[in-house]
């Protein structure tokens, strides 16, 4: 997978424990993997790559954050 980028918070620290790092690449690199089987399987149905593409953007923009900000005040004040 290309190489990430340097992850940060919202206000702007970076984030630097190993195990965060890990995580994400995992995570992103078992996204990356179900994207790709969603496009070859859509291709094979003969479905058009770029409307595949479209609703793989849409999907990405229609993810829910589902901790507030209050949340992240608290997590905050809990690292400090």
């Amino acid at each position: 997978m290309k190489t990430l980028p340097i992850w940060v918070r919202d206000d702007g620290s970076i984030v630097s424990c190993t195990e965060k790092i890990k995580v994400m690449r995992e995570n992103f690199e078992e996204i990356k993997q179900i994207a790709q089987d969603a496009l070859e399987d859509g291709l094979l149905m003969e479905v058009s790559e770029t409307q595949i593409r479209e609703a793989l953007h849409h999907l990405v923009d229609q993810l829910m954050n589902p901790y507030p900000k209050q949340k992240a005040a608290i997590e905050k004040n809990y690292t400090d």
